[in-house]
C-alpha cells in the first residue's frame, strides 16, 4: 500500500471510529445489550487489542536487531558516544522546553481557578523508583530476562554491546553481521504487512474508546483539557518545527508529510513503545536517517524522551495547584521544570510513567498527590495527543543528530516527497 493511501485510509478509519463511537456511547447502551456486548466490548475491542499485541510483539526484537546492526556499522568508537551525548541532550532540552512552554500558558490561562477542592480523593501513587535503582536499572543481568519483560533500557544497552563486540570479532564478527541484517530486513517486512491493516486496527481502538468514554469527560475539565491541548499544538507547530527548520535544515512541513502515518498510529496506541517498529521504518526510509543513528535515537527515545507528557505536567500542576488553593511561586515553579525533566530519565521503563513523574512532582513542591484523581477523566484522550507529540520529538532529534552527523540521506526524503 502505497503511504498516501495509507494514510489516508488510517485518518479515514479515525474519523470513522471516533464519529461511530460517538453515536454508540449517545445511545446509552445497557451493559447487556447485544450492540455493546458482542459489537463494542467484544468484536471491536478484540480487533483493537490485537492490534496493540501485534506491535508490542515487533518492539524488542527490532530495538535489539537494528541498534545491534546500527552500533556495528559506527565500530563503537567515538562516534557512539558523540551520537549519544547529543541524543541526550537534545532530548532533555525538548522535555526542558516542553514544560516551561506548559507552565508559561498554564499560568496565563488558570484552569484551576474558582475549583475549591478538599484532600478527599481515593488516587494513590505508585512509589517512585530511587536514584541508585534507576541506575542500576539500566544495566542487565539476564538479557533474555531484560527482553521478555520488555526494558527497553537494558535491551539497548545490550544491543549496543552486541554491535561493539562484533566490530571487534573480525571475520566470526562479519558473518554475525550478516545474519543480523538479513533479521532487520525480515522483521522490517512483517512492519510492512502489519501497516497494511493498520486502517482496521486503528478504526477498531477508536470505535472502543469513544463508545465507553464519549466527550462528556472533557465538558467538566473543560478548560485544563482545552489548555493541554492548546500547549501540545504550539510545542508541536513552533518549538519542534523550529528545530527542524533551524537543527536538521529541513522544512517542518516535508518531514510531518512523511511522518503523518506515524502519528496516526501513535493517536490510536496512546503508547510510544507500541508505535516504535513504525517509527523506526519511517524515519529510515521516508526520511532518510541512516540506521546507525536511528536505530539509536528512535529506541532512546520511546523510552525516555517525554515531550507531551511534560506539557501535561506541567499544566496539572498549575491546575492542581490552583484548585487547592495553593501558591508554590517561582521557586516552585522551577523546581517543577528540573524535577520532571530529571524524571524524564529517572522513571525511564516504569509502568505508569506519567502519572508517577506527575506525583513526583507534586511531592517535590509542597502539592497534594490526591489532585491527581481531579484529571484522571480525561488522561486517556489526551494521552493520544501527547504521544502524537512525543513520537514527533524522537523524529525531529533523530533528524537534527543524522544532519549533524553526515549520516542523512537527502536522496531518499526527496524520494519520499
Amino acid at each position: 500500500m502505497e503511504a498516501k493511501n495509507l494514510t489516508r485510509n488510517i485518518l479515514i478509519g479515525m474519523l470513522l471510529g471516533v464519529v461511530l463511537g460517538s453515536i454508540f456511547y449517545s445511545m446509552d447502551l445497557a451493559a447487556d445489550n447485544p450492540i455493546k456486548v458482542f459489537l463494542i466490548d467484544g468484536l471491536f475491542d478484540l480487533g483493537g487489542s490485537i492490534f496493540v499485541i501485534s506491535l508490542k510483539l515487533l518492539v524488542v526484537p527490532l530495538v535489539f536487531v537494528s541498534l545491534a546492526c546500527g552500533a556495528s556499522n559506527l565500530g563503537g568508537g567515538s562516534s557512539m558516544g558523540r551520537i549519544g551525548l547529543k541524543t541526550l541532550l537534545l532530548y532533555l532540552f525538548t522535555t526542558a522546553a516542553a514544560i516551561s512552554l506548559a507552565l508559561l500558558v498554564a499560568t496565563f490561562v488558570n484552569p484551576g481557578e474558582g475549583i475549591n477542592m478538599a484532600n478527599t480523593s481515593e488516587f494513590v501513587a505508585k512509589e517512585s523508583p530511587s536514584l541508585k535503582s534507576v541506575i542500576l536499572n539500566i544495566f542487565p543481568n539476564n538479557p533474555i530476562q531484560a527482553m521478555a519483560e520488555g526494558n527497553m533500557l537494558q535491551v539497548i544497552v545490550f544491543a549496543i554491546l552486541v554491535g561493539i563486540s562484533i566490530t571487534k570479532c573480525g571475520d566470526a564478527g562479519q558473518r554475525v553481521k550478516g545474519h543480523l541484517n538479513d533479521w532487520n530486513e525480515l522483521i522490517m517486512r512483517m512492519v510492512m504487512m502489519l501497516m497494511s491493516v493498520a486502517p482496521i486496527g486503528v478504526f477498531c481502538l477508536l470505535i472502543s474508546l469513544f463508545s465507553n468514554m464519549g466527550f462528556t469527560a472533557i465538558i467538566d475539565l473543560f478548560t485544563y483539557f482545552i489548555t493541554v491541548v492548546v500547549v501540545l499544538f504550539i510545542h508541536f507547530s513552533v518549538t519542534l518545527a523550529l528545530m527542524i527548520r533551524f537543527g536538521a535544515g529541513l522544512s517542518p512541513l516535508a518531514v510531518i508529510k512523511r511522518y503523518s502515518p506515524v502519528m496516526a498510529y501513535a493517536f490510536s496506541t496512546s503508547s510510544s513503545n507500541a508505535t516504535l517498529p513504525i517509527t523506526l521504518k519511517t524515519v529510515e526510509h521516508k526520511l532518510g536517517v541512516k540506521n546507525e543513528v536511528a536505530s539509536f535515537t528512535i529506541p532512546l527515545g520511546a523510552t525516555i524522551n517525554m515531550d507531551g507528557t511534560a506539557i501535561m505536567q506541567g499544566v496539572a500542576t498549575v491546575f492542581i495547584a490552583q484548585a487547592f488553593n495553593v501558591d508554590i511561586g517561582m521557586a516552585g515553579y522551577l523546581m517543577v521544570i528540573l524535577t520532571a525533566t530529571l524524571a524524564s530519565i529517572g522513571t525511564a521503563g516504569v509502568p505508569g510513567v506519567g502519572l508517577i513523574t506527575l506525583a513526583m512532582v507534586l511531592q517535590q513542591v509542597g502539592l497534594p498527590v490526591e489532585g491527581i484523581a481531579l484529571i484522571i477523566g480525561v488522561d486517556r484522550l489526551l494521552d493520544m495527543l501527547r504521544t502524537a507529540v512525543n513520537v514527533t520529538g524522537d523524529a525531529t532529534v533523530s533528524l537534527i543528530v543524522a544532519r549533524s552527523e553526515d549520516k542523512f540521506d537527502q536522496e531518499i526524503f526527496d524520494k519520499a516527497g
